[in-house]
């Protein structure tokens, strides 16, 4: 098995990997993050391509089995005719549940304590214990919108924290079978939630958290799926959390929504606009917290391990000839 690898190196990893009977390894030098052609003698006899970005002249590839990309989203391989080429492709996703998940529970423990005005506080010499920076989150009731990697790891790190978990989903909760996980983490059989609501009980759902995070990726079809009625089901002393993608949250929904107090306050790791411009109104808002994008990044210091460890045993299974992890579907790469 002939394996072309466009990625930065983990170097355990790459160890383990060509501890893999029969596989042959090379390294594109540098790797880089973007389409650009390869040369043909490099990528002709490539059975397994590790990359972000394919090349730009992949067609050359003419012996190519399987694709494993670094990231989550996979646009990058839609309509480049891997499946007429009987191509199989995997993705990224689980590599950052763990950060954005832990994003989720700081930001709850942020907003309830009010972290925002302590720190305002503590820049201005300002003593003041008021009692709305005492709270806590424990026993408080989180509501997870879609059930995914993050939902699932989210719900294990809030149930140790003593929440309450509801799920709202469009098919109920089901085991989750080879998708990637960190070891030790999420909820692959969904035994967690204390409860699970279809989409027809949504203003059920809503109206009985202390917080709401969005949890489900962006598509066609549910760009501002929370709008002003969604956010006016939520109690006045919820808290919207959205780590996913912000067109998820209707802008101007929201605005009003944190204006005039229908919400408590929000977190924000999506936006819409990058970067969003100075005078927008979220920036100053005392009661939103406001992140640039870095709950999950390929910054983060275990980025590369994790994706590594996917593609290492998507090697081992496609050698024995098992289920890939993070597999994509014939309709996921949409040939046409």
């Amino acid at each position: 098995m002939n394996i072309l690898i466009d990625m930065p190196v983990h170097e355990p990893s790459l160890q383990k990997l060509k501890g893999i009977a029969g596989v042959n390894v090379k390294l594109v030098n540098p790797p880089e993050e973007r389409v650009r052609p390869l040369p043909k003698e490099l990528i002709a006899d490539a059975d397994v391509l590790f990359c972000t970005f394919p090349p730009e002249n992949h067609a050359e590839m003419e012996k190519l089995k399987f694709v494993q990309i670094s990231s989550a989203g996979y646009k990058q391989l839609m309509g480049i005719g891997l499946n007429g080429r009987g191509v199989k492709a995997s993705n990224a996703l689980g590599v950052f549940d763990v950060p954005i998940a832990e994003w989720n529970v700081a930001m709850m423990i942020n907003l309830a304590r009010d972290m925002r005005g302590m720190m305002h506080n503590q820049d201005n010499a300002i003593w003041d214990r008021s009692a709305r920076f005492q709270h806590e989150i424990r026993g408080s009731v989180v509501g997870i919108w879609g059930y995914g990697g993050i939902g699932r790891e989210t719900a294990r790190q809030v149930k140790a924290l003593g929440m309450t978990v509801h799920v709202l989903s469009r098919s109920g909760v089901k085991p989750r079978n080879d998708i990637y996980s960190v070891e030790g983490t999420s909820d692959k059989e969904g035994i967690l939630p204390d409860k699970v609501f279809l989409m027809d009980e949504k203003e059920a759902f809503l109206k009985g958290l202390d917080f709401l995070i969005i949890a489900m990726p962006q598509t066609d079809t549910n760009q501002g799926i929370v709008g002003e009625a969604e956010l006016k089901m939520l109690k006045p002393t919820a808290y919207l959390l959205n780590p996913a993608r912000g067109p998820l949250v209707d802008e101007q929904a929201l605005i009003k929504a944190l204006k005039n107090n229908w919400i408590a306050g929000a977190a924000l790791d999506t936006h819409y606009y990058y970067p969003t411009p100075p005078e927008h109104p979220l920036w100053g808002m005392p009661n939103v917290i406001f992140t640039p994008h870095i709950s999950g990044s390929s910054l983060s210091p275990k980025f590369l391990e994790r994706v590594w460890d996917i593609f290492v045993q998507n090697v081992e299974r496609l050698s024995k000839g098992e289920q890939l992890l993070n597999a994509l579907s014939p309709s996921d790469l949409k040939d046409n």
